[in-house]
This record gives structure tokens, C-alpha cells and sequence, in this order.
């Protein structure tokens, strides 16, 4: 499998793309801003939802109990899953118990993280995403770039030509309106032909064993409506404990994501309806390892907004499929190594540090806090390159030594200034790939500040 460095490579290789996603998503993080700027209690919803999710994880065993004894009660079947092979077999075994053969799913990350599609199709499922921008990577056979809009890394001209490929629309018509009517026109018929529906879970709430879907497009309500069987797919830290603290999560989810006031449809489900089946798949797949790392236990708070996507100024130029990972960005570098660390090894290095993922999070993960002890944990666990562990060995050693490190200096602004096909090579210097060197300066910091500091 390719690390994130080969697969940025790709991506940026068309600069003109990379510069377009890099400004379209800090468009969408200016539009977070101006909603949160309106919100004077900004800081305190954080708090409180920070608060309540790090209670709810302090007793996460309680909570679920409570939550699966109440959908119970509201006649929803409960199914409880270790790992992503027995949610996928649950789901397969009701669809065989009903003889199902058309499924439409509503976007759901942790469908995505087990590989439900693939799965499905492989046993003879017919599987069609009904989120617009989930149904055109399907329709290209790609996974989602991005948490909130699957398609981000595709312009018009890309949809347009995925359209008139899959659905006949008129070829080189990048109209928007037109490409959005004949998927709506396609979308339709799934939905009157399906007969089960799957969807994610946003929140489930523990008090009345009910739980929330939100999205856009109102396609989780039609799928689960029109269908006579809905499996909703959540994982174990969706749970929030009471119906009055869904207000606050809501309050930050669609602002954080969007910049929305609130997301378009937020759905509440809580029993079936007449001649109607409901089943919740209730999923570990690691986290309850996750949970029992003091360091990295926080990042089960995510309601995957994605704003530190948004924010992130290496995903923003590097692109979704460059982490290789059903979750991409910020928050899925500190929540996949916890899954495979030798798989994801790659991608806590995979940042900068700023700590402007920290800055937006909603719920107060301190995600570059945690990309750093990740670095830490891979590299005590043997998985960091060889090259890179030397390095860092000789990096620490010239900064403990104040003489050798002016030394240092001094012949790399010589090499800088008088070697330039060495800095300027990629092969020797892979920094400099999509990066322009810097000139050398004539003194280090240390001698112009000796001289000036009268």
C-alpha cells in the first residue's frame, strides 16, 4: 500500500486542482467562521459538549445498556458488533432473512470504514449511495475524499462527464441545476424500488433509545420512509446521554461543518413504523481499545464535522485519498493507527502541528497534541523509517551541542549559497518538490543579534 507522501505526490501533481481544493475548503472554513462569529456562546456550547462527551466515555457501558434497553422498549432490534466482519454479517443476515436484492444507504463514515459496499456487492447486493456526492465516487469507483462532502476533490466537468457515462445526461452539459435534476430523476426510482434502507447515526440518545440522522439532501428520511426495513449503522461513542443535550451538539455540528445555522434536515427516529422493521447494529471495531489509551481516548468525541479538514493545510493540498483510510485528515491520522498501526503508520507525520485542528474542533479534541504522541508511540513501537529515525537522532544531537550547531549552520548557508544543485535537487532534497528554496541568509540569527542587541 502507498503512504501518504506517494499518494500527495499524485495529487498535486495537477497544481492547478490542488490550488482550487486548497481554496475551495478554505472558503468552507471562512463560512464556519462567520456562523461562529454570530454564536456569542461559541465557546461555552464547546465546552459543554466537550463536557458531556467526556462524561458520556466515563461511562460509556452504562450509557449503552441504557440506550439498548430503551430501543427495546420502542420495539427497534439491537445487534452488537466486536469488529467490521460481524457488522457487515449482521447486515448481510437480515437482508438474506428478508430476501432483499435492492439496498439504498444514506452516507454513513462507518459503513465506509467497514467496507459494507464492496462487501454487499461481493455477496450479489444491489448498494446505491443516495448522498449526491457518495453516489458520484460510487458511480467513478472511488471512496469519499472528504467526512462531509464526498466529492470535493471532483470539479463539474468531472461530474458531468461521471453522468453522461453512467445516467446518459448530455455530454459537456456542466450545468449544475441539470446534473443535480438527473440525479435526482435516477435517485428516485432507487428509492421506490428498495426494499431496506441503511443509514448512519449522528446521535443516539441513551434516555429515550431513540437516535438522529442529519443530513442535506433528506435522503436518509426517503430511504428510510420508503423502505420497509431500516438498519441504522452507529459506532459505540455516538451516544450522548440525554435528549436535552442535543440541542448544543446540533448548534455546533452543522456551523462547524458548513458554516449552516443548523444542517437541513436533522431526523429523529425512534420506532418503527406500521409494517415496519428497525435495526440498530450497535459497533466496536476498536474503540474500546481507543478508550482504554489515556492519551488518545479524547478523539472518541468526534461528531465528524470535518472542520479540521477544512482547516488543515496539509489535507487541503494534499487531498482525502492521500490518507488511504475511510477517514481521512486530522482526525482519522489519531483515530487509524489506533485500528492498524503499522497500516496508518504514516499519517500522524503526515501535519504540520499548527494546532489549527485543535483550534476549531467543536467538542475540544486536542488533535495536534495527540498527532505528536502518535509520532512518539510509532516510533517507540518500531514503525517510523529507519532514515527518519537517524535523522532525528542527528538533529538532536547538534541541538544539544550549542558549538557543533553553529558549526552546522555555517555550512548550510554555505551549501545553501555556493551548492545549489544539492537543495535544489529532488532527489537529494525531497523538500523541495512543489516548494520553492529560500535564499541563504548572510548571518544566523545568533551573530545578527549579538551585533544589534545594544
Amino acid at each position: 500500500m502507498k503512504d501518504h507522501a506517494t499518494l500527495s505526490e499524485q495529487f498535486i501533481a495537477d497544481e492547478p486542482r490542488t490550488d482550487w481544493h486548497d481554496e475551495t475548503l478554505w472558503f468552507v472554513r471562512e463560512k464556519r467562521d462567520k456562523a461562529v462569529r454570530q454564536v456569542p456562546e461559541w465557546e461555552q456550547l464547546r465546552e459543554l459538549a466537550s463536557r458531556i462527551k467526556d462524561h458520556t466515555l466515563s461511562d460509556l457501558d452504562n450509557y449503552l445498556i441504557a440506550f439498548e434497553r430503551n430501543a427495546r422498549a420502542n420495539g427497534v432490534t439491537v445487534h452488537w458488533a466486536a469488529d467490521a466482519a460481524e457488522h457487515n454479517g449482521i447486515i448481510l443476515q437480515i437482508i438474506r432473512e428478508h430476501s432483499v436484492q435492492r439496498v439504498v444507504k444514506s452516507k454513513s463514515m462507518l459503513t465506509e470504514e467497514c467496507h459494507l459496499n464492496p462487501f454487499l456487492i461481493e455477496n450479489g447486493i444491489e448498494v446505491v449511495d443516495t448522498d449526491l456526492g457518495e453516489r458520484i465516487v460510487q458511480f467513478r469507483n472511488e471512496p469519499p475524499s472528504h467526512i462531509v462532502l464526498p466529492a470535493i476533490h471532483l470539479k463539474k466537468q468531472d461530474v458531468s462527464q461521471t453522468f453522461h457515462e453512467h445516467l446518459g445526461t448530455e455530454e459537456g452539459n456542466n450545468d449544475p441545476q441539470y446534473l443535480a435534476e438527473a440525479a435526482r430523476i435516477h435517485l428516485r426510482d432507487k428509492f421506490i424500488q428498495s426494499q431496506l434502507a441503511i443509514t448512519g447515526v449522528n446521535f443516539a440518545i441513551a434516555e429515550t433509545g431513540g437516535f438522529v440522522v442529519c443530513t442535506n439532501e433528506g435522503n436518509a428520511d426517503m430511504g428510510a420512509h420508503a423502505a420497509g426495513i431500516h438498519i441504522a449503522c452507529m459506532g459505540i461513542e455516538k451516544i450522548i446521554p440525554r435528549a436535552e443535550h442535543l440541542s448544543i451538539f446540533l448548534r455546533l455540528l452543522a456551523r462547524s461543518a458548513t458554516g449552516q445555522p443548523i444542517t437541513t434536515y436533522s431526523s429523529h427516529f425512534n420506532k418503527p413504523g406500521p409494517g415496519q422493521q428497525m435495526h440498530i447494529v450497535i459497533v466496536d471495531n476498536g474503540r474500546t481499545k481507543q478508550l482504554g489509551r489515556p492519551d488518545f481516548r479524547n478523539s472518541l468525541k468526534c461528531i465528524r464535522c470535518a472542520a479540521c479538514f477544512n482547516t488543515c493545510p496539509v489535507y487541503r493540498r494534499s487531498g482525502g485519498h492521500s490518507y488511504h483510510t475511510a477517514v481521512a485528515g486530522p482526525i482519522g491520522s489519531i483515530l487509524n493507527p489506533n485500528l492498524d498501526m503499522k497500516a496508518n503508520a504514516d499519517l500522524p507525520f503526515a501535519s504540520t502541528l499548527c494546532g489549527s485542528c485543535s483550534n476549531v474542533c467543536p467538542v475540544k479534541i486536542d488533535i495536534h497534541v495527540q498527532l505528536w504522541k502518535w509520532r512518539q508511540v510509532l516510533t517507540n513501537e518500531g514503525y517510523a523509517p529507519t532514515a527518519k529515525k537517524l535523522a532525528m537522532g542527528g538533529m538532536a544531537f547538534v541541538l544539544a551541542h550549542p558549538a557543533i550547531y553553529r558549526v552546522a549552520g555555517k555550512m548550510g548557508r554555505w551549501v545553501l549559497r555556493n551548492l545549489p544543485f544539492l537543495t535544489n535537487n529532488k532527489s537529494f532534497n525531497p523538500w523541495y518538490k512543489q516548494r520553492e528554496m529560500p535564499g541563504s541568509p548572510k548571518q544566523s540569527f545568533r551573530d545578527w543579534y549579538i551585533k544589534n542587541k545594544q
